[in-house]
């Protein structure tokens, strides 16, 4: 689970198309373009030309069969890329030169290579002109402070950035040192070996799965004086090959560990992996199973979980979708062996936890809700469709909310929360609650395109908090607009440490498009949770005033463009009657 080099690439985290969208900085309530190819078929979250010419991409399978055949590492991972430098080269026209030159066959022309000079955005990866101050996309000035202040820092503004992370780092290390839990703290997960996941390989643009996300919520915490301060950091652990088997198959587990031994590799052309990912992989699995079972325990109010690489696209037994372990999967197994009974996984991540919900498709004990953009599975990475509820006698336990549009925004959120999340959570009264909190349906986010704010955010925290007696741990997924996801995260915090969430959004109107999609999904779920049905009938009968409604002004509408009454029936009526053909002269014959 981009922009101007979005044109040349197909997006997706998810991205899914052939296209950018730079109208959802600019005015997020603009529609985005669907993330499809022209063929319909479902693209990568992000691909920046990243073809089989230019790179040997690496799937759990693959490099199982490679293992299983004792073949090297390096042959396994082996890729073959071709890079061409960004270059202008200035032509002379030899027809430009005068007639009466005598001798020029031994004349070439003068190459001059001019270097474009350019800097990518550090809040949304876009690519610009060096002579442009502001990015051309979200307006961040070219020496932002947004890795120094977090989203406090004013984007239009030079801020140049400081060793922020040192500062970080070295006041996490003290207060880990003399932790003490209280029942009432928060807690929080972060190692600062989760920053050197990254994508070696040069491409056009940044990776949007970068390590920067991490340091712009650190920083926007940091400033706004939340943690290191009011949260409390537990000690990271890598997780064990035993807790990891009871979620992904040995062949996946395999394929993550044996990337440690390769400088650069791919298990999808959006999917990177260098040889500290494995570890940052392990470590954030491991903070979110200690981060649930600490909640469970009472030794924490709640938790955030602040890892990477994120983990809902994960599944059995591939890596996909920037994601390598999947973390939410790790920490409900966590809750269930720590004593809970029953967990619920909330995700509102814009693109569909495929690897999440397959983990527990089967299972009972788990609740999976998903609330995504689908577009009838244009968009990356093609699965939750409505009618996935679950197989196996399991069937009404993974809920999905597909939204058909991008754009969707706080007032759909909530409408679908209060309809379909909050009646069916509360029928399964779980003991323990996860939200894989991806941020990319963030207003601003380039790959997301929606319109979801810090508000909205805060506000479906609160409403989750009311369940499982408030043992809530929320784990960070996606979010690639830095200003974003680092206010975001910061409002969601806000409200597990007992901040009220501020405005209510409840009384707003959802859209017509959201109101059909929540329609869908109670028709569907409510043979498996009765008390949807009575909810069902009292939105269908808004649906048919709503229909009623628009059918009226459909009307009015025909009628403006009508001719008026005078035109009918008073001194024209000779005319319009002709005009609408209601009479036909008929030519007599010649006799």
């Amino acid at each position: 689970m981009v922009i101007e080099a979005l044109q040349t690439s197909r997006l997706a985290n998810g991205e899914a198309e052939n296209s950018n969208c730079p109208e959802s900085f600019l005015s997020p309530r603009q529609d985005c373009k669907r993330r499809h190819g022209s063929n319909g078929t479902i693209a990568t979250p992000y691909d920046e030309n990243c073809t089989n010419e230019h790179m040997v991409g690496v799937s759990s399978r693959d490099a199982t069969e490679d293992i299983d055949t004792n073949i090297q590492p390096d042959v396994v991972f082996k890729k073959a890329r071709v890079q061409r430098e960004l270059t202008l080269q200035d032509m002379y026209n030899q027809d430009s030169f005068d007639d009466d030159d005598e001798d020029d066959s031994d004349w070439e022309p003068m190459q001059k290579h001019f270097e474009i000079m350019k800097w990518f955005c550090t809040n949304c990866t876009m690519v610009n002109l060096d002579d442009v101050v502001h990015c051309d996309i979200c307006g961040e000035h070219k020496e932002s402070g947004i890795l120094r202040h977090g989203f406090f820092a004013s984007p239009s503004s030079q801020d140049g950035p400081t060793d922020v992370e040192l500062e970080f780092k070295g006041k996490y290390k003290d207060m880990q040192s003399g932790v003490s839990f209280s029942n009432r703290c928060t807690a929080i997960g972060f190692d600062e070996r989760m920053l050197l996941h990254s994508e070696v390989e040069m491409k056009p643009r940044p990776h949007p799965e970068r390590p920067d996300r991490l340091r712009a919520i650190a920083a926007s915490l940091a400033t706004a004086g939340i943690f290191p301060g009011r949260c409390h950091p537990i000690s990271a652990r890598e997780i064990t090959r035993e807790e990891l088997k009871m979620v992904h198959s040995l062949e996946q587990i395999e394929a993550v560990d044996l990337s440690s031994q390769i400088h650069s590799s791919y298990f999808t052309p959006d999917t990177y992996a260098n040889e500290h990912s494995a570890r940052a992989a392990r470590l954030a699995a491991g903070l979110c199973a200690d981060l649930a079972s600490t909640i469970l325990s009472g030794r924490a109010k709640n938790g955030f979980a602040l890892v990477r690489p994120p983990g809902h696209h994960a599944g059995v037994s591939q890596a996909m979708g920037f994601c390598l372990h999947n973390n939410a999967a790790v920490a409900a197994l966590a809750a269930l062996a720590a004593g809970a009974k029953k967990v619920l996984i909330v995700d509102w991540d814009v693109h569909h936890g495929n690897g999440t919900q397959e983990i527990f498709e089967r299972n009972k004990s788990v609740l999976y809700i998903s609330l995504h953009r689908h577009e009838g599975g244009r968009f990356y990475p093609g699965t939750g469709a409505a009618n996935e509820v679950g197989i196996d006698g399991a069937e009404g336990y993974c809920v999905n909310v597909p939204w058909n549009r991008g754009g969707v925004g706080d007032n759909d959120y909530v409408f679908a929360f209060q309809n379909v999340v909050l009646p069916i959570a509360s029928e399964f009264d779980p003991d323990f609650t996860i939200i894989s909190a991806g941020f990319d349906a963030a207003r601003g986010d380039p790959l997301g395109c929606c319109d979801v704010t810090p508000a909205g955010y805060a506000q479906m925290t609160h409403m989750l908090n009311a369940l499982s007696g408030g043992k809530l741990l929320v784990i960070l997924e996606g979010g690639y607009n830095l200003r974003s996801i680092s206010s975001s995260a910061t409002s969601v915090i806000k409200v597990l440490l007992g901040e009220n969430p501020g405005c209510e959004l409840g009384d707003s109107a959802p859209s017509k498009s959201g109101l059909v999609t929540v329609l869908e999904v109670l028709k569907i779920q409510m043979n498996f949770w009765p008390s949807l049905a009575s909810r069902f009938t009292e939105l269908q009968s808004l649906w048919e005033i709503y229909a009623a409604e628009n059918k009226k002004k459909q009307i009015k509408k025909i009628r403006r463009a009508d001719a008026p009454i005078w035109w009918k029936w008073g001194r024209k009526r000779l005319l319009y009657q002709i005009i609408k053909g209601h009479l036909r002269v008929r030519s007599r014959g010649v006799n």
